[in-house]
This record gives C-alpha cells, structure tokens and sequence, in this order.
C-alpha cells in the first residue's frame, strides 16, 4: 500500500461534477472554491490557458487559506474548436450560437488538474476529442431551454441530455465532465492523498 500522507484534500471548486468524481474515486474533500479572473490572454495556446487557470485556482485559495494542512487541487475545463476557446455562454444568443458551432463537427476537450501545498506544484493537462452529429435549429433552441448548458464551457453537459448529441468521445470520458480521474489517481498517489486504490483492504486493518 502506497504511503499515506494526507486523508484529504481541499477541493478549490464549486462544481458538483468535480465533487462527484472525487467522490467516485473514494477521497475526502471540503471545498474552498477560487475568485480568479478568468479571462485568456491575447494570443494565449488553450493549453497553456487551462494549465494556467489551474495554477491560478489553486494558488488563490492558499493565498487566502494560508494555514491549510493538505493539497489543494483545482482543475479547469476548455472546449476549443478550431483555435477558439468557447467558454460559459454569456447569454442565449451566445450559447446557441456555440451549439451551432459544435454541430456536425469534432471539437477538443481541455482539462487541466492542479496540485499545490505552496511550495510544490503538479500540473497536468488532458486532451479528449468529442464528436456532434448535425443539430437542428429547434434541437439547438430546446436544448438551451433545458438550462442544462447556462454555466458549462461550450454550452453543453456531457453526463446529461447533451450525450443525445455526441456520436464519439476519444480519451477521457471524466476529462469531458471536468476531471480525468485516471490522471487524477496518478497525482493523488505521487502526493500520498488518500482515496480507494491506496486505502487498506479489510486483512491489511486487521493484520
């Protein structure tokens, strides 16, 4: 069994697809969520952006959370077609517009996971490929009136009633969702956090 150094982590998201996940993979969390500007840089790569956006979170909440005794972890998602990052729709024009723009094409899936005590840090960035079928206006403006799409990066959710949309994903199904739980588990046993792979089995707490 792995060295365990931490039972938990702080988790800097509000995302319950995050807490979720986490959740699947057996850790204990709490949740200190980041207050960053979110903005890309002109000219920014959408890798380094969401590579940045990570760091970023996870930094600020030990700005302000300075006497935290465990990692933290943030993540960032980026739905990039072509060299646009399409971010969280600003409005319903904005969101529909997106939905046409993924409509009958493949677009790319970034998600960033960060790791940091303050003084370490661990970043990686997962790339997962995503494929719509042709939307019609009406499926576009239904979907947008489900609400499901209002605070996601490219206006769609994949565990929800957009996975009628999506005929192929290549990579990391929880990458799409907001964090790549087998990237994930590699970080978590390099910084000795807890969860269901490292924990005892029943022989090993009796023994």
């Amino acid at each position: 069994m792995d060295k365990i150094k931490f039972e938990q982590l702080c988790l800097a998201s509000q995302s319950p697809r995050r807490r979720e996940l986490l959740e699947q993979i057996g850790v204990k969390y709490f949740v200190l969520p980041a207050d960053i500007d979110e903005s890309i840089f002109s000219n920014e790569p959408p890798k380094t952006y969401v590579k940045r956006m990570a760091l970023q979170k996870a930094n600020a909440v030990l700005d302000v959370n300075p006497d935290i005794e465990c990692p933290v972890l943030a993540s960032d998602t980026a739905v990039v077609i072509g060299d646009e990052v399409l971010g969280k729709p600003a409005d319903k024009q904005d969101g529909m517009a997106m939905l046409s723009q993924l409509s009958g094409n493949t677009h790319q899936v970034l998600t960033s996971i960060a790791m940091t005590d303050g003084k370490y840090s661990d970043c990686v960035v997962v790339e997962s490929e995503v494929t719509f079928r042709v939307l019609s206006s009406r499926e576009i403006e239904k979907y947008w009136m489900t609400g499901e799409g209002l605070d996601k990066a490219g206006c769609y959710a994949v565990q929800g009633l957009a996975a009628s949309f999506i005929t192929q994903i290549t990579g990391s199904f929880s990458g799409v969702m907001g964090l790549p739980l087998r990237e994930t588990s590699d970080l978590l046993s390099r910084w000795g956090v807890r969860f269901w792979l490292n924990a005892p089995t029943n022989s090993e707490v009796l023994s």
